[in-house]
């Protein structure tokens, strides 16, 4: 198993886009057969502050969800335009 943590900072003003664009991932990607959990969360300090917390079956099928044509449209071509700071992280289970 692999998890992806992304934090990510919006533009003030885009958090209910944000929260749209996210749900739409979440919807779609859940879908995925190597998806094991895909959540999309809000900070409760800062409305600007997103996160997605993600589980997959291996790294391959990470690599497919990056490649999905609504990775696409609703990442690259939404939340790329909103998002003003980002860090991604991956790890994989300790036990």
């Amino acid at each position: 198993m692999i998890v992806l943590i992304v934090e990510m900072k919006v533009k003030p003003g885009t958090e209910e886009e944000c929260k749209r664009l996210m749900r739409l991932m979440e919807e779609n990607t859940r879908k995925e057969a190597g998806c094991i959990m895909y959540v999309g969360h809000q900070s409760t300090e800062d409305p600007t502050r997103f996160a997605f917390y993600e589980q997959y079956t291996s790294e391959a099928s990470l690599h497919l969800h990056w490649n999905t044509s609504y990775f696409k449209e609703y990442v690259s071509e939404g939340l790329d335009k909103i998002v003003f700071e980002r860090q991604r992280q991956l790890y994989t289970p300790v036990g």
